[in-house]
């Protein structure tokens, strides 16, 4: 197909309507205010209509500025039409032209019709960030829905290709900034749940960002929902999302509803072990709940024990023995939480691994049972280490059953 036929086909995508006096004149487009939505969004997942592909507008051109237009294109546009000079023109020949710049997408959207031609992520890229600024977004919802289903063809899948991801994100940011909160929602699941399929790991980022935008809107359950989704989907929380989800439950005096979020996360095995809930802690001191603050910091601190005690079970079944002092520390946090007896058969099963036990290893057990109160599993492990030859002379071995069957004693007493 020759030039001269592609600039037909480019005139049949445009309406052309007699001359008139008053034609309105063309000029590069300028970004809106931003402008949150007027009618209520609906709820998050369950009633949310995801938008449909919006067809591409017709534009009304009059003969001057179809002719300027169609001269422009057949002297600027080269032949065979290619991404990298398709680029060249809208960026180099085309936004130059303050008369012409409205009509990038247009030129953009018939390419994708010739048949010898793909978009790639050049220039996915540049029309995404170019409609974003100028604050288009119905087209540019139309242009992620196409990318969506066509991707780069660098790439089978529309995430094999490692700069289409970030496209999605810029989007998602503009859409968020814009208060655009059902697009930037389909945008947010179109991306991960396209990933889980594709066997990628997800990023965070784009999640982070709209449940930020949740909070700026005070959309305090869509935010919750969000992470949420985030952990159906397969998504691991960073110690940002918490940070975000507790400053923006605290800051609205939602206190009590982050302290149950982020109890719940360990639960489901999703809160990072880098995450500093000091924030948490210091809006309820400044509340003056220090006794939830401490009960805070108690349960998050003993889920943690929970998962270690888990990982190091697993760790022993596969044959990974650790080292005596870092199975010592875990024996100790265990026996801490009142959790002696899930200790004891830890230490029973690394042993039958091949843990050389200890001195220190048996007294942790001990003092654990003591405060326990549980004289009768003491008094066996008193005795195991006797014949181990680590109790080192006969007071010492009085100590430990004296301690052992005074707690029996106050325990009675309390009764």
């Amino acid at each position: 197909m020759d030039i001269g036929s592609h600039l037909v086909e480019l005139y049949c995508q445009f309406q052309v309507k007699p001359p008139s006096k008053n034609l309105p004149k063309i000029v590069k487009p300028t970004p809106r205010p931003l402008q949150p939505s007027s009618s209520p969004p609906p709820s998050l997942l369950s009633d949310l209509k995801l938008p449909s592909l919006s067809p591409l507008p017709t534009l009304t051109l009059s003969i001057t500025d179809h002719d300027n237009l169609m001269n422009f294109l057949k002297s600027k546009l080269s032949f065979p039409l290619t991404p990298r000079s398709l680029l060249h023109f809208l960026k180099c020949k085309l936004h130059p032209n303050p008369h012409l710049t409205l009509y990038d997408f247009y030129i953009f959207s018939w390419a994708s019709t010739v048949d010898s031609y793909r978009h790639d992520h050049s220039t996915f890229e540049w029309m995404a960030r170019t409609l974003a600024i100028s604050s288009r977004f119905e087209q540019l919802n139309s242009l992620l829905h196409f990318m969506a289903s066509n991707p780069c063809p660098c790439s089978d899948g529309i995430f094999s290709c490692p700069r289409t991801e970030p496209i999605f994100q810029f989007s998602i940011e503009a859409y968020c900034r814009a208060r655009k909160r059902e697009e930037s929602i389909w945008i947010g699941l179109v991306v991960f749940k396209e990933m889980k399929e594709k066997g990628c790991s997800p990023d965070v980022v784009s999640f982070n960002t709209l449940i930020r935008g949740f909070f700026r809107e005070r959309k305090f359950e869509d935010a919750i929902a969000m992470a949420y989704e985030m952990i159906e989907l397969g998504c691991q929380l960073s110690s940002v999302t918490c940070e975000i989800l507790v400053n923006g439950l605290c800051t609205e005096g939602k206190v009590a509803e982050a302290c149950e979020l982020l109890i719940g996360f360990p639960s489901k095995r999703v809160l990072p072990e880098e995450y500093d809930y000091f924030g948490l802690v210091e809006a309820l001191c400044s509340l003056g709940n220090s006794h939830r603050a401490l009960d805070v910091v108690t349960d998050l601190k003993q889920k943690k024990r929970e998962d270690a005690l888990a990982l190091m079970e697993n760790m022993l079944k596969e044959g990974i023995v650790p080292d005596i002092v870092t199975f010592n520390c875990l024996l100790e946090d265990l026996s801490d939480i009142g959790k002696t007896v899930e200790a004891n058969k830890l230490r029973l099963l690394a042993q039958s691994k091949g843990l050389e036990p200890d001195g220190m290893m048996d007294r942790v057990l001990v003092s654990g049972f003591t405060r326990e109160r549980k004289r009768k599993e003491g008094q066996i492990l008193v005795d195991e280490m006797l014949d181990k030859d680590f109790i080192p002379d006969l007071a010492t071995y009085n100590r430990l059953i004296d301690g052992l069957s005074n707690s029996k004693i106050t325990s009675r007493k309390k009764g």
